[in-house]
């Protein structure tokens, strides 16, 4: 559990360090790029160790299936709530077929 809850923080970090600027593009770019590396630096502080204890218990395919899940669920809630961006059909049928890879990397075969 403490994986999922590091990459769940790497993820809200790095989620605002690729999106948070998009709501001020007025802002000179590279002030935008030294921010926005500021933040993912703090990404990296949560996204190493997730993958250095998570590889204890997971393989990489499955660390990396974990990261991208994660990512996807924080970039809905963030694309609606701070974006102010709607969920469209085929978002979520793109998401269920994601449930599909998980399961397929998951499954003890």
């Amino acid at each position: 559990m403490n994986t999922v809850i590091l990459l769940l923080i790497s993820n809200i970090f790095m989620t605002i360090a690729w999106y948070g600027h998009l709501k001020y593009k007025s802002a000179p770019l590279f002030t935008v790029i030294l921010i926005s590396w500021g933040i993912a630096f703090v990404e990296y502080c949560f996204q190493v160790p997730a993958n250095r204890y998570g590889h204890a218990q997971f393989s990489a395919a499955q660390l990396k299936t974990i990261q991208e899940v994660i990512t996807l669920v924080v970039f809905c809630v963030f694309s609606v709530v701070y974006l102010k961006e709607g969920i469209k059909w085929n978002y979520v049928v793109g998401f269920l077929m994601m449930i599909g890879a998980v399961f397929m990397i998951f499954k003890k075969w």
